[in-house]
């Protein structure tokens, strides 16, 4: 079941990991690097392809009233996609290292795309859509995107905000 799906959760931003889809990971070593990562978090809703490559999952942190759907995507949809959002980032004063990651984005023809949602209080939204978001604790979703970039050799984007993570 999607998040989306969950009425307690509500959306709150997408971000991207780009990379070479030879570094497609497992669903189990997936699976063992974010059981690793926090004893908060809960892993539902798994699935692999075929030849156990990782598909999708939902990541769980009730104590930081927090969900995240990752989900892979890959081919001409991705680079299409890829070649939109390097244009928009050229566009952007970049230092060495963003210029760096700007010239790699060619080369990922494959994506985890990171959902980031959150739980809402028993009596409504935590946050009300006129507060600001700094109330919302980006903790989860920071540790499993870093780890989601080491395990790919990948690129953390944040394509609301066109910057590099």
């Amino acid at each position: 079941m999607s998040t989306f799906e969950r009425e307690e959760f509500k959306w709150r931003e997408t971000y991207f990991v780009l990379f070479d889809s030879s570094k497609r990971p497992t669903l189990k070593h997936v699976e063992e690097v974010l059981a690793a990562l926090s004893d908060r978090f809960e892993l539902t809703d798994a699935r692999a392809d075929e030849d156990g490559r990782f598909e999708s999952i939902t990541v769980l942190s009730p104590d930081d009233y927090a969900a995240l759907d990752i989900s892979f995507l890959a081919g001409e949809e991705v680079l299409e996609q890829n070649e939109t959002l390097e244009k928009e980032l050229k566009e952007i004063p970049l230092d060495a290292d963003e210029r760096r990651k700007l010239a790699r984005i060619k080369e990922c023809d494959a994506r985890f795309d990171l959902l980031h949602f959150e739980q809402q209080a028993d009596d409504g939204p935590a946050i009300a859509a006129d507060e600001p978001d700094e109330m919302l604790d980006p903790s989860t979703l920071l540790i499993v995107l870093d780890s989601m970039v080491e395990m790919t050799g990948g690129i953390g984007v944040d394509p609301q905000s066109g910057t590099f993570l």
